[in-house]
């Protein structure tokens, strides 16, 4: 299956020769009262805040990824093919900055007829994932597809004819501090998730200076 993303009007926020990483997040236009005037400003979308259900059956709020550096992405427990790969490759960044009070993943069902909180917390255990630090959350399906598709910039639909009958992005999506997208990776690969946990490394070291 194909990794699908959706990179239409991604706005890259610095020059080649910059050290930090690009905001991927599109711009919106927002507009203000400044001294009885209306003006309008251009700003990056952030991540909206949500509400979705984890693994441990407990509600889970932005308020869960506040002030810290986060990898999504978007699954469901009995998909044939990408899944089990991206998986691997996640559990590697989970190894990697396990215990690191900055990092956060969040992975979102797209299956949440099938994937209950039973089931999540079950493939949770089954991966060795214990703790908050990985969190795999489901609710409502429209809901995640609409975050999926508006906010992180990768798709998940249904398709019969798929595997699974879904057909969705393989990609791993880096969200900063501000809850703007600093990069987007192939889940399914290594040297895509090798990019990702340097990236990682980038990000912090940027909040650190």
């Amino acid at each position: 299956m194909a990794v699908v993303l959706l990179a239409a009007g991604l706005v890259l926020s610095c020059s080649q020769s910059d050290e930090k990483l690009p905001i991927l997040s599109r711009r919106e236009a927002v507009t203000k009262v400044v001294d009885g005037k209306s003006v309008t400003d251009s700003v990056y979308q952030t991540i909206p805040d949500f509400a979705f259900v984890s693994q441990y059956g407990d509600t889970v709020t932005a308020k869960a990824i506040a002030n810290k550096i986060y990898v999504a992405d978007f699954f469901f427990t009995s998909c044939p093919t990408i899944c089990p790969k991206m998986k691997v490759q996640l559990k590697r960044v989970y190894e990697t900055f396990k215990g690191n009070p900055d990092v956060m993943l969040l992975s979102h069902t797209i299956d949440p007829a099938h994937d209950s909180v039973a089931v999540l917390r079950e493939f949770a255990d089954n991966l060795g994932v214990s703790g908050r630090q990985w969190l795999f959350v489901t609710g409502d399906r429209e809901t995640i597809y609409d975050i999926g598709q508006n906010s992180y910039m990768v798709t998940a639909q249904q398709d019969s004819s798929a595997p699974g009958g879904v057909v969705h992005s393989g990609a791993f999506i880096l969200v900063d501090k501000q809850r703007h997208i600093r990069g987007i990776y192939d889940g399914t690969t290594q040297e895509g998730v090798d990019k990702l946990m340097n990236d990682i490394n980038r990000l912090l070291a940027e909040y650190k200076s």
